[in-house]
């Protein structure tokens, strides 16, 4: 054979090869452009890119950080002790010091954080950060300080509403926090252990937590749950997405040790500027009430009711006269929408509800016999109607530390009474602190005065002086019973 015949196929196949090489090497070279799927179970949400550039690209978190940190305060509260000079302690050292010694107890200092939400200083925080307090000194990322007033607060919520004499502040955005996603990129930025303008990272862990913390019957848990670390000094700070938007309010920890354990607990914003707007224009937040009992539709609840399914909130009862009465909701019935939005716990539909006012309509879908039904229900207050409340009247009752609720013609039936108001709750407050009366006392007359309502009680507690005689009954008992005290 001649060498010709095989010098072709070999310069064919040293070319194909160099070929080959070069082709691996350039796409070698080509990043791969990684695209997610349409299934809706892997969308993200609308703030983040459907493209991932790289697989292990970082997150970056410094735009946040930068966006959210001059809007996020410094809060310091002072609580001066008040000293009783009829002590007898007090007149003893008077007698043997003189009128000038130095017995006034030193003031305690709390610190807290704070978002500015307007241009002209409101600040939004936590109620227990400024709770009792005397003097508020708010210090701004700038390192300047204001001192600030409570403009009101709202206990169910644990918010508060202070606000600083300053213009032209950096003010923060907020986000949808119905659109926040379990998983989603979060920053917790406040001043934990007053060390200012800190930032952490963390995911969102959960939405719609109730961890108990809040006391009362009015109280609304449904926390958005994280993982970035918060600890004493954070509450009253921002929880914020990537965008540097506000998404909650850093409000509690969940820690056998008292400091970070692993998750913190944050208001989410769709309630925190509800509770902003009604305290600015009404003085107090305005809540309106479905008027259920509620339960969580777990297996055990799904077998004892035989249900088919364990999604939605189970309606265990609906006072009568109340919205959820008037919108024909019944027990045994199983929420599964508000508005449009899914609740799947009692704490997801107490979010829900609280965003509306008494008279405000919204659209109930629930499931009865297998069938699905849209409702109409038209929210009330808890005097059982859909007007404003006013705030002098809620003070009126936070200063005698009650909640009271009017009583159904059953329960008036039952004690054999023309009229009366119960005593649903009691607080601190003049009753707890000057009387014995107990939770469930029905008051049927003030001062001699029947009183069939709140706005009776409110009218005979006006402008009152001096000494207050309250006279009233407990269901089941058939005496009379007089409690005594001063305003």
């Amino acid at each position: 054979m001649s060498i010709k015949k095989f010098a072709f196929p070999m310069v064919l196949s040293i070319f194909s090869a160099l070929v080959a090489v070069g082709l691996y090497k350039t796409f070698e070279k080509t990043p791969k452009e990684i695209k997610l799927t349409e299934d809706p179970a892997l969308k993200y949400s609308s703030n983040l890119s459907k493209t991932v550039a790289f697989q292990n690209q970082p997150v970056d978190f410094t735009y946040a950080a930068a966006i959210s940190t001059p809007t996020v305060v410094n809060i310091q509260t002072k609580m001066i002790p008040k000293i009783n000079q009829q002590n007898p302690y007090y007149q003893s050292f008077r007698y043997f010091f003189g009128d000038n010694f130095n017995s006034s107890p030193q003031p305690k200092v709390a610190f807290g954080s704070g978002v500015i939400i307007t241009n002209d200083g409101y600040i939004i925080t936590n109620n227990h950060v400024v709770k009792n307090g005397d003097e508020i000194e708010v210090t701004l990322h700038d390192k300047s300080t204001y001192s600030a007033k409570v403009v009101g607060t709202d206990e169910s919520t644990d918010l508060a509403i202070i606000k600083i004499d300053a213009q032209d502040l950096p003010a923060m955005q907020f986000a949808n926090s119905d659109q926040v996603k379990i998983g989603e990129w979060v920053l917790a930025v406040g001043n934990p252990f007053n060390l200012t303008s800190t930032v952490t990272a963390g995911i969102v862990s959960a939405k719609g937590r109730d961890i108990n913390i809040l006391k009362g019957q009015s109280a609304i848990e449904s926390f958005i749950q994280t993982d970035a670390a918060v600890n004493p000094g954070n509450s009253g700070g921002a929880l914020v997405n990537l965008n540097g938007e506000l998404i909650g309010i850093n409000t509690a920890i969940a820690t056998p040790t008292g400091t970070y354990a692993g998750y913190s607990f944050a208001v989410p914003t769709n309630l925190v500027q509800k509770v902003f707007h009604d305290i600015v224009e009404y003085g107090i937040v305005q809540r309106g009430y479905l008027g259920i009992s509620i339960r969580e539709v777990n297996s055990e609840i799904a077998e004892e009711k035989k249900l088919k399914r364990l999604s939605g909130v189970y309606v265990d009862g609906v006072a009568p006269g109340s919205a959820a009465d008037d919108a024909s909701i019944k027990q045994g019935d199983i929420i599964l929408q508000i508005n449009g939005m899914d609740v799947n716990s009692p704490s997801e539909l107490q979010e829900q509800v609280a965003k509306y006012h008494p008279g405000d309509n919204i659209a109930i879908t629930v499931l009865r016999d297998d069938n699905s039904k849209r409702l109409s229900a038209t929210l009330k207050n808890l005097d059982g109607n859909t007007e404003i409340v006013k705030r002098e009247h809620v003070e009126a009752l936070k200063a005698l530390g009650v909640e009271i609720e009017e009583l159904s013609s059953k329960e008036l039936k039952a004690m054999e009474i023309d009229g009366g108001v119960k005593i649903r709750e009691l607080k601190d407050g003049k009753l707890r602190s000057n009387t014995s009366v107990k939770e469930g006392f029905v008051i049927t007359k003030i001062d001699n005065k029947p009183i069939r309502s709140r706005e009776d009680l409110i009218k005979a507690l006006e402008n009152k002086k001096g000494g207050v005689m309250l006279e009233g009954r407990y269901p089941g008992y058939s005496g009379v019973y007089y409690y005594a005290f001063g305003v």
